[in-house]
């Protein structure tokens, strides 16, 4: 069954081939209406999604450690989440790649389908994983692996490529945990190569949002979060008001002694005068004078001096 699929792969790929090296030149890649989800729409989905809904627990801590990027150079093209134009969501991410760059196991595990689809992720591979998850990886040029064979995490799966609904070179990436498609960007922070934390907590009310722990997006979300459920929320936001605002007080205080020591001394600029500075400082010529042991009426410009 496998060998036929090969063969069946290798005519597509002769035909696709031509069509996929003009439009890597040209750098074209634009999203089109997002892949069917085989684990509900695609064809054979009884093979897909062996996962009955009702075992699916609430919540459950994944372990994450232990993982590897899918590909060598990440470029996120289009994010995970819904897609107005046509209706319905892209429950994936997709990262920008030239054709037959190597695709990598992101964990440990055993692969469990090596499929094509025309109509939606071209070649595909889905891997189950130790901790839990299943990952799959869509639009293909080449398998490297077959099913049931085990697989470490950075092991090849395949190249990638542009086939089924793809205008262009790219990987589509899922993290699934019993059929249910978490946001990637929920697990990894691919900006920075790394995963947010060593385990990831699956809930069925937020599998679907992302994550950052930068301190801006903290707060911007706090404050969102204040606005739809002010009992929960509005205590952090106000706590981190006052914070900020005991930390403003204390700076317009270092900030009003700053200014009262430059004060006390002026630096004269181009086309400044003893009349002019003494004016603009309210003292007198005499007083400024007699301050800095002036005889003369010169002053040299740069020198700093005394106003009080």
């Amino acid at each position: 069954m496998h060998a036929n699929l090969l063969a069946k792969q290798q005519r597509i790929q002769d035909q696709i081939r031509l069509e996929e090296a003009q439009k890597y030149a040209t750098g074209l890649y634009d999203e089109e209406e997002p892949e069917p989800d085989i684990y509900s729409e695609g064809w054979e989905s009884g093979l897909v999604n062996p996962f009955n809904d009702s075992d699916v627990p609430a919540t459950r801590v994944i372990n994450v450690r232990n993982y590897v990027m899918p590909l060598k150079n990440i470029k996120v093209t289009s994010h995970y989440g819904y897609r107005p134009r046509f209706g319905r969501n892209h429950k994936g991410i997709d990262f920008g790649c030239p054709m037959g760059d190597t695709v990598r196991a992101a964990f440990s595990g055993r692969v469990r389908l090596t499929k094509f689809e025309r109509g939606g992720f071209g070649f595909y591979v889905i891997v189950r994983h130790e901790n839990g998850l299943e990952t799959v990886y869509g639009h293909l040029s080449r398998f490297l692996v077959q099913p049931d064979q085990y697989v470490k995490a950075g092991q090849p799966l395949a190249l990638s490529g542009s086939t089924g609904r793809s205008t262009g070179p790219h990987l589509h990436f899922e993290t699934r945990f019993m059929g249910y498609a978490i946001n990637p960007e929920a697990i990894f922070d691919f900006e920075n190569r790394v995963t947010h934390t060593d385990t990831y907590t699956f809930n069925k009310s937020n599998y679907t949002k992302s994550r950052s722990y930068s301190p801006s997006h903290r707060y911007s979300a706090a404050r969102e979060e204040a606005k739809d459920a002010p009992s929960a929320s509005t205590s952090y936001s106000s706590r981190y008001d006052k914070k900020e605002s005991k930390h403003a007080d204390k700076r317009s205080e270092r900030r009003s002694k700053r200014e009262k020591a430059t004060r006390s001394t002026y630096k004269v600029r181009e086309g400044d005068n003893l009349g002019k500075i003494a004016a603009r400082n309210g003292v007198t010529v005499a007083q400024l004078k007699k301050l800095n042991g002036i005889k003369g009426d010169k002053i040299q410009k740069g020198k700093v001096l005394k106003v009080k």
